[in-house]
């Protein structure tokens, strides 16, 4: 029965990962949003700790000290900022993320914090969840400044305001992110 729930739970989350994409003007993004998560190594192990409430990767973590599964999907999808995370001269180097990812992380948080609070759910839980559990050390500073602007942004002034900023912020590279 948890396979068919995680199953579910994972096509739902990219169903409105895709609806939030394509709002912000990101088709290619929304339609191969998390395909990673059908590959064997994350498929079975999201079924094998499914919880319905939160992400499997964190019940996987808590039993052995990291996610292997984590470590697969943040490797191979580029709306996760620790992609952009690489090594130089001995040293972490924290890679500043292109805006269509970054708005597609915005658009995976959204659609994340629906998915696991159902109708718990406000537009300022995004922006809880990033001030309390977002590694802010192991981000671009001005990803994080971004991505901080923009949730606060979903918070203060919605959705539907949101996304069309957020569209803007993607197509012109004149936006300026107002501190």
């Amino acid at each position: 029965m948890k396979i068919l729930k995680h199953f579910f739970t994972v096509a739902r989350h990219r169903r409105l990962v895709r609806k939030h994409c394509f709002k912000c003007g990101l088709i290619k993004q929304g339609l191969f949003h998390d395909l990673s998560k059908y590959s064997p190594s994350e498929f079975w192990a999201g079924a094998k700790y499914y919880q319905g409430n939160r992400s499997p990767q964190a019940r996987e973590r808590e039993i052995y000290g990291y996610s292997a599964a984590w470590l697969h999907h943040k490797g191979k999808n580029k709306h996760h900022f620790e992609y952009w995370t690489d090594f130089a001269e001995g040293r972490k180097v924290y890679v500043e993320m292109p805006k269509k990812y970054l708005a597609e992380m915005i658009c995976d948080r959204i659609a994340a914090g629906k998915i696991y609070l159902k109708d718990k759910y406000t537009d300022a839980n995004p922006l809880i969840y990033f001030e309390s559990k977002t590694d802010k050390e192991g981000m671009h500073p001005n990803t994080c400044a971004a991505l901080r602007y923009f949730l606060t942004m979903l918070k203060d002034k919605g959705e539907k305001y949101t996304f069309k900023e957020i569209k803007k912020f993607v197509k012109d590279p004149n936006y300026k992110i107002s501190e």
